[in-house]
């Protein structure tokens, strides 16, 4: 409601044609004045700090929506912030400062509510600065703290892979290891689309449709755990047993757009990629993002010679140059891992292949606007100059002075 009414109030200044509202006026008509008020007396009765927090959260909408349209922001546009619904699925709080606290019994504390009973998933690591309490669509509760935790390196390991995502193959290793996709939604959606008809049957506004929604929310949310669960376990292992960790910047918001959207969104690469990323800054690992325009799937990863674009149905082929007979998958991860190792190795990221020849030493310094690259045949040397830009985890983070990261622990309330 806080968050609601001061947007109100600083589109109508807009339309009226008046300057911007600042926070601290704001903070004084939506909640300290609108409290003396009959309609919004109520709020009297809530924590000041979540409110305060609620226009934070304003503020931060804004803030992200001005500098999306002056192009400070990266990525695509943030639209205005819009109204907020009670009928929407997931609700939030956040608390910070007095607003909570953690009793000796394991119970949290939340200013105005009282305290209330949590079964927690793990023990914090330090004492929380924050703490959010969500209500999700199918009316779970849980509670996430913000905590500060120390870097754990992991014992150091001569290991590095290259990981080439897909659909039918979830992750292939430049080793020739192929992980299977879990299909968590496909495997769910039988029992989903029975459940959503009869959702569909039910009166709108009644009882039974209000369970059958929840029901339907139940069940999405268990295929959403399972993927998350299966995303963590596997993103563990992939950084426990490699020192770096190399991958394809994959345009996933373009490919689901696509009629393979379903597919994209149930295997979840982004979510996959966050965790390694992650997951490779705290264990003090690397995590290399190559270009996606790079040619990993018709580029030997033997000889360096490049045969050309292939369809998807061709899964394995010849090369022309040294004969080699190529897994398309397994090829593309080995490729992702040699492009990955020599931009690491080169400062102008001329990527080093057997029987290639490297660019010469006094072209490492710049790269032509046009052209192509000594030694990369077929590429175009502005991605080649791109490559590994992103690199996580290296080791001057590491050895950081300032080793402490915030991090979230989450648990469900009882």
């Amino acid at each position: 409601m806080v968050f609601n009414d001061g947007l109100r109030v600083r589109r109508e200044a807009h339309a009226a044609g008046l300057p911007y509202v600042k926070d601290t006026e704001l903070q004084k008509q939506v909640i300290t004045r609108a409290k003396r008020t009959e309609e919004r007396a109520w709020l009297s009765e809530v924590s000041s700090v979540v409110l305060v927090q609620s226009l934070r959260d304003l503020h931060t909408a804004y803030r992200n929506f001005f500098t999306s349209l002056t192009g400070e922001r990266r990525g695509p546009r943030i639209a205005e912030p819009r109204f907020k619904s009670k009928r929407d699925g997931r609700q939030a709080i956040r608390l910070v400062g007095k607003g909570f606290a953690l009793r000796r019994n394991g119970r949290l504390h939340v200013a105005k509510v009282g305290e209330l009973v949590v079964r927690w998933s793990r023990d914090l690591p330090s004492s929380p600065t924050s703490v959010t309490v969500m209500k999700d669509a199918a009316n779970r509760y849980r509670v996430s703290f913000v905590v500060d935790v120390e870097p754990a390196p992991l014992p150091a390991t001569k290991a590095e892979t290259g990981i080439d995502l897909g659909l039918a193959h979830f992750a292939v290793f430049a080793d020739g290891r192929k992980v299977e996709s879990p299909r968590f939604l496909r495997r769910a959606e039988n029992k989903l689309a029975r459940m959503q008809k009869a959702f569909a049957r039910k009166v709108k506004g009644s009882r039974n449709r209000a369970k059958a929604r929840i029901a339907v929310a139940k069940w999405r949310a268990h295929v959403a755990d399972q993927r998350r669960d299966w995303h963590h376990k596997l993103s563990t292992t992939v950084i426990r047993d490699n020192q770096a960790v190399f991958v394809e910047d994959l345009a996933v918001r373009g490919l689901a757009r696509t009629r393979l959207a379903k597919s994209v969104h149930d295997a979840g690469w982004s979510a996959f990629l966050g965790m390694l990323q992650y997951k490779a800054m705290m264990h003090g690992r690397r995590l290399g993002r190559i270009g996606r325009f790079e040619p990993t799937s018709q580029v030997c990863s033997d000889c360096g010679a490049k045969d050309g674009p292939k369809p998807l149905s061709v899964r394995r082929w010849v090369c022309v140059n040294c004969r080699a007979v190529h897994d398309r998958d397994v090829n593309a991860a080995r490729n992702i891992l040699a492009a990955g190792r020599a931009d690491r190795l080169n400062a102008c990221g001329a990527r080093i292949r057997p029987g290639v020849i490297p660019a010469p030493r006094a072209e490492t310094g710049t790269v032509p606007a046009r052209g192509r690259v000594a030694g990369i045949p077929g590429n175009r040397a502005g991605r080649a100059s791109k490559l590994g830009h992103d690199l996580i985890g290296s080791d001057a983070c590491a050895t950081s002075t300032d080793s402490r990261r915030p991090s979230s622990s989450g648990c469900s309330p009882g």
